[in-house]
């Protein structure tokens, strides 16, 4: 989902609104001020008792709009949303961040659709998890517990809320827990079948190791210590659109130069600028690939995913999908402390 599409400002006219509301399959738009700060949503009710009031189509919708909306979290769960509908009568709802930024809609309709998706989740989840110390040393980090649940337990979940039934899980370090545990992913609802890595092959190196005939549609490769709220529906449908061999999810993320930074020419400063914010794009550790893309690896050579990425670029084009969705990488204490906060 494209947020940035949906936004208006209370300036906005009656008629920018109307050509809004139904985008991106939710029936909202989404109002912010002149600096991105979530004010409240328009919906084609708004819009309709403003018309019957004697609004016309040039009408800013600064008075019709509505005001602090019920909202809900980026961790908030399939169950609790489904509950807080039925009490509301409301279908779409604007979720934020812990800074309160809109960042994206969940809507009702896509959660009770229920068409099984053929696509596989290919998971790594092989990793020692030596960042994480002791907290690593009997258990591998997808099976330390985020909330109640394991790690890679909560992915698991989440994907299946989203009629992913095929996983492919990548193993190594400690690999009979995360088996014993999860045995064939019958109770889970899901088929689960194992890559076992029989020495280190990077973060991509296990890919080489999955059957050629096993995979038929594009797949999507994840990391084991990810937990997100995108959808991967969409990631898919943008994927497929893109045309290319392989698409990687990024995030934006910001760095803070600790001084101020001169600029200057032939020894004398043209320009200083106080503690700049630098941005940058990052990978996420969430990838959609062709089945082509396993014929270019070699097989049980270990390999990281920089590298793939990189052989992907000389046969074709590569994607990038930016996550506005929640995310968290547990790959240090302080995020796994507050995956765990989040999942309280």
């Amino acid at each position: 989902m494209d947020i940035n599409k949906l936004k208006l400002t209370p300036n906005s006219s009656i008629e920018e609104a109307l050509k809004i509301v139904g985008l991106e399959r939710v029936r909202l738009g989404i109002i912010v001020d002149k600096n991105d700060k979530f004010l409240g949503v328009i919906s084609d009710s708004n819009i309709r008792k403003a018309l019957i009031n004697g609004k016309n189509l040039k009408d800013k919708i600064k008075d019709i709009y509505t005001k602090n909306p019920i909202t809900i979290k980026e961790n908030t769960g399939k169950n609790e949303l489904l509950k807080l509908s039925a009490k509301t009568d409301i279908y779409d709802f604007p979720v934020l961040n812990e800074k309160g930024k809109i960042i994206s809609i969940k809507s009702i309709s896509s959660l009770l659709a229920r068409k099984i998706n053929p696509n596989f989740i290919v998971i790594m989840a092989g990793g020692l998890g030596s960042r994480l110390k002791e907290l690593t040393k009997d258990t591998p980090k997808p099976m330390l517990k985020v909330g109640k649940k394991p790690i890679l337990e909560n992915i698991v979940r989440k994907l299946k809320e989203q009629n992913f039934e095929n996983f492919i899980f990548c193993v190594n370090y400690k690999k009979q827990v995360i088996e014993e545990y999860f045995k064939k992913g019958k109770e889970f609802g899901i088929k689960i079948s194992y890559i076992k890595e029989r020495k280190k092959l990077g973060t991509a190196g296990a890919l080489s190791l999955i059957g050629r005939g096993q995979l038929q549609e594009s797949f999507v490769v994840m990391n084991a210590d990810i937990l997100t709220e995108l959808d991967f529906n969409e990631l898919l449908r943008a994927h497929k659109a893109s045309n290319a061999l392989m698409s990687v999810c990024v995030r934006e993320f910001e760095q803070q130069i600790p001084f101020g930074v001169i600029e200057q020419n032939e020894g004398f400063i043209t320009n200083i600028t106080e503690k700049p914010v630098q941005k940058f794009l990052v990978s996420a550790g969430i990838y959609v690939c062709e089945k082509e893309i396993l014929e270019l690896l070699e097989k049980n050579v270990y390999l990281d995913m920089p590298e793939l990425i990189k052989l992907a670029m000389q046969k074709g084009k590569v994607n990038t999908y930016l996550i506005n969705d929640y995310w968290i990488d547990i790959g240090r204490l302080d995020e796994f402390l507050k995956a765990n906060e989040d999942f309280k």
